[in-house]
């Protein structure tokens, strides 16, 4: 019995000496990793983890838009490749959009056409037309007024040739290191972090802004402070306002922020919704812009959004994933664990894929599998 007293006191001990080094070495944000990923059997953030955080609610539209079955819908089944890596990889929902009609849809693993999963990286693509509203709104003068005049941080050195529009195409030339699975990195620190713009503040200068592209989820970040301080709006409330209701969101959504205290969306990541809103945004882009004959964007923007800015960086324009497959040109929205919006213009096509993992590769290139997920829709339309 003392043995057992004795080993509980040296447990708790440790635990005590554990917390406290954490907050002296201000790496306390690891406690909430603990708690709501590491705990529960992750090694990364998961589809359903919005449930563990702070979150501010974006109303669905009072005008709901649903989206029309095809006349062909759910007619065709999935072929076996396609099966095959649904199950393998953890497909929680599948679905073709041709002519803006539901071609086809599936769900797997509980899932259905309401349930919310983690959008990740998706939510990029929104925050890059956020800020083009912005502009259009006259809050932002143009992709090229400087960062500093929003964020006194970035006003010395080479953060003061730092452009709004640099934060959109990923060129910040910051510090930012995109590792998902350490701990320690600046990645994980502002996903659990309860003070998000201190992170963001902290960043340092690498190269000259504006040179290259280098996917860094700390310039949307940036972009979104910059919005809500050009703006005077909290993000989560613009983004109802210029998106999410206009375009006719069915459901509403979840959008996470750092804490109740700071209210800081995580920008780069973690809308919680539905695969059948999130088309919607790849819509809105098919289209130039135009939402039931309505110009909510800027056409010009659009086209300049689904281009590469920069040589050797033709992967990503403004917030937005470029490829090339089948002889088409395909630009997508992406988020970790393999969350795509996929836009085809020349077909008329939508393929949106969620899920719990998706294959790796090195870098910035396409996965293997978001080329698997377009053909063999394309199988299944027989073409």
């Amino acid at each position: 019995m003392k043995f057992l007293k004795n080993t509980f006191k040296f447990i708790v001990v440790i635990l005590a000496l554990t917390i406290a080094i954490l907050y002296i070495t201000d790496t306390d944000y690891l406690l909430k990793a603990v708690r709501t990923i590491y705990l529960k059997g992750h090694k990364t953030a998961y589809l359903e983890d919005y449930k563990q955080f702070d979150n501010q609610v974006i109303e669905a539209s009072s005008q709901p838009q649903p989206w029309p079955n095809h006349v062909d819908y759910n007619t065709a089944k999935e072929t076996e490749t396609l099966t095959k890596l649904n199950n393998a990889s953890g497909t929680v929902a599948y679905m073709i959009i041709k002519n803006d009609s539901i071609w086809f849809e599936n769900y797997y693993d509980g899932f259905d056409e309401n349930s919310k999963s983690n959008s990740f990286s998706m939510a990029k693509s929104y925050v890059s037309g956020l800020m083009q509203k912005a502009i259009q709104d006259g809050y932002i003068k143009s992709l090229d007024q400087p960062v500093c005049d929003f964020l006194p941080a970035f006003c010395e050195g080479k953060a003061a040739k730092m452009t709004v529009g640099d934060l959109s195409s990923m060129s910040s030339g910051t510090n930012w290191d995109e590792a998902y699975y350490s701990p320690l990195s600046i990645t994980t620190r502002a996903y659990f972090d309860d003070d998000l713009a201190k992170v963001i503040n902290g960043l340092k200068m690498e190269t000259d802004p504006g040179q290259s592209f280098k996917y860094a989820s700390g310039d949307t970040q940036m972009l979104a402070m910059v919005i809500e301080k050009a703006s005077g709006k909290k993000i989560y409330d613009y983004f109802e306002e210029s998106f999410w209701k206009p375009l006719g969101s069915v459901n509403e959504t979840l959008w996470q922020v750092d804490s109740e205290d700071h209210d800081l969306v995580k920008a780069y990541c973690c809308v919680a919704s539905n695969a059948k809103d999130f088309a919607r945004y790849g819509k809105l882009f098919k289209d130039h812009g135009q939402w039931n004959g309505k110009q909510i964007l800027d056409s010009a923007f659009v086209a300049k959004s689904v281009k590469p800015r920069f040589e050797g960086g033709e992967i990503y324009g403004y917030g937005w994933w470029l490829a090339q497959h089948r002889n088409k040109e395909i630009f997508y929205m992406r988020g970790h664990l393999g969350q795509l919006v996929i836009v085809i213009p020349e077909d008329n096509l939508i393929v949106v894929r969620l899920g719990h993992t998706i294959k790796k590769v090195e870098g910035d290139d396409h996965s293997p599998d978001f080329y698997t997920f377009i053909d063999e829709a394309y199988a299944m339309m027989g073409a």
